[in-house]
């Protein structure tokens, strides 16, 4: 059961309303964490606002999945985990792609060299080397795709925090947590 009220877009505040009506044509749907998140309409239009910037950013939708799939596991976010899941299947991430994810790890070096940065800002606290940036512009990134990718880790972090948090409930398929190390 969450931890605050799931706001239900058809009983709520105009305001409320327009911000989940735009959630539910984007998505198909309204899921569960914009309807926690909409208890403050800044916080939902803060959210929303980033998925539709960073959408529209350089990095493509394969990458963001996989870097949400890599957070989600490691704050421990169920729900993150299952719904970045099955974004991530839609967005054409394979399901060892998206398990390697989950692992923080990458055939590919360019995805890896991105898994390894973000996780290691979560891990660190974004306190970084000049090499952990270094690393990246060794795989092709440009300081656009370094700031970007940092951008996601910090989108992640809030969905991850509102749904840990609010303990809001799983609205897309299941997929389990692998072991903590």
């Amino acid at each position: 059961m969450s931890r605050v009220q799931l706001i239900n877009p058809a009983q709520t505040t105009r305001e409320r309303q327009v911000l989940l009506d735009q959630i539910q044509a984007a998505f198909g749907a309204t899921p569960n964490m914009f309807k926690a998140a909409a208890n403050s309409p800044a916080a939902l239009q803060s959210m929303a606002g980033s998925f539709r910037a960073l959408g529209a950013g350089i990095l493509d939708a394969k990458l963001s999945e996989q870097i949400a799939v890599a957070i989600a596991q490691r704050n421990r976010c169920e729900y993150c985990l299952a719904a970045h899941t099955a974004l991530g299947k839609g967005a054409g991430v394979s399901a060892e792609e998206l398990a390697d994810a989950q692992s923080g790890q990458s055939k590919d070096p360019r995805t890896a060299a991105a898994l390894t940065f973000a996780l290691k800002v979560v891990s660190q606290r974004a306190q970084l080397s000049d090499a952990d940036v270094q690393a990246l512009r060794a795989v092709g990134f440009d300081d656009e795709h370094v700031v970007e990718i940092l951008a996601h880790v910090a989108l992640n972090l809030f969905t991850n925090y509102i749904n840990v948090a609010f303990d809001v409930p799983v609205d897309f398929p299941p997929v389990k947590l692998k072991p903590v190390d």
